[in-house]
């Protein structure tokens, strides 16, 4: 591993902890993009929290990560059932008008338990995304195109392991930021 990628790992790491969205989409413009074939594999994902109205809801959820399995076979909400079993929630259920004009309501406990009790119900095997080359902020790179949303998710690489993703979904005020670590064939 290179100094410059130990100095992004490390960089990431603090952004786990919480940033600004200004400082954390800074680092997000300043690495380079990745390619749609370097990005396929399975990924666990966790949050990075920047005052976005959606901060700690995926982890709330169950969030595990994202699969790739091909560039037209893609599972963007990768959960863990209580259970610890991992499964694709279908992201046509989410309800993505709420998420941006009452994501309140999505934290209450009582709606955010009912929610997270149901998800099991709205699994799917089926591929959900497509990932495709899109420029976001001025550069082309590996996106994740959802199919029943209004939402890309563009990856910027960290590591050959590690990716910063962008969640951009329309109404959001800024991107939700998130990282991508790749998951070894025994995880």
């Amino acid at each position: 591993m290179t100094e410059a990628e130990e100095s992004a790992l490390e960089h990431v790491r603090d952004l786990e902890a919480g940033s600004t969205a200004a400082a954390a989409l800074d680092f997000f413009d300043s690495l380079p993009p990745v390619q749609v074939e370097d990005v396929l594999g399975s990924w666990h994902g966790s949050e990075v929290p920047t005052g976005n109205p959606l901060d700690g809801l995926l982890g709330a959820f169950g969030w595990h990560g994202k699969r790739f399995d091909g560039v037209d076979e893609a599972h963007p909400l990768v959960m863990r059932h209580p259970s610890g079993r991992l499964f694709s929630l279908n992201p046509a259920f989410v309800p993505a008008p709420l998420l941006v004009r009452r994501v309140e309501l999505l934290r209450d406990p009582r709606i955010a338990g009912a929610l997270r009790r149901i998800a099991p119900a709205l699994r799917t095997r089926s591929p959900r995304a497509r990932l495709r080359s899109t420029v976001h902020r001025g550069v082309a790179t590996a996106t994740m195109c959802y199919d029943a949303l209004p939402i890309h998710d563009a990856f910027r690489q960290v590591s050959a392991d590690t990716l910063l993703g962008a969640m951009d979904l329309r109404g959001l005020p800024a991107p939700f930021l998130f990282v991508l670590r790749r998951e070894s064939a025994t995880d």
